[in-house]
């Protein structure tokens, strides 16, 4: 099998540009910018593997969390994973799978945590 190296970003986000920026060696990762490729449930259902939750690969800062009032609404996990599913920026990002790793969000220790694993 394969090893997979997968990077799911958003384009028109410069934390997730500056990061890509920062870590330079990525020609070996398939690219996929989740607004114009949404992610489908089977990629959604790899991450979790990795993750154990919905809930850990879902963006609390998202601009729709607030405007729906979700942050004021207890969530399920079945609700977590619809709302990936129904709207790209309910995504946190960006995710990096390298192999067998998963690197998650966008705080700074990202760009160290990626390149233990590159």
């Amino acid at each position: 099998m394969t090893p997979t190296r997968k990077i799911y970003y958003l384009s028109s986000c410069d934390t997730c540009q500056r990061i890509l920026h920062e870590l330079r060696v990525l020609e070996d990762f398939t690219f996929q910018d989740v607004k114009e490729e949404p992610i489908c449930e089977t990629d959604l259902e790899t991450l979790k593997n990795f993750t154990g939750k919905y809930e850990l690969l879902f963006n609390k800062r998202a601009k729709l969390y607030k405007e729906r009032q979700l942050n004021e609404k207890e969530l399920s996990e079945s609700d977590y994973k619809n709302l990936i599913l129904e709207h790209y920026t309910f995504l946190k990002r960006p995710i990096l799978v390298i192999d067998d790793h998963l690197v998650l969000g966008n705080a700074t220790k990202i760009i160290k945590e990626t390149r233990k694993h590159l």
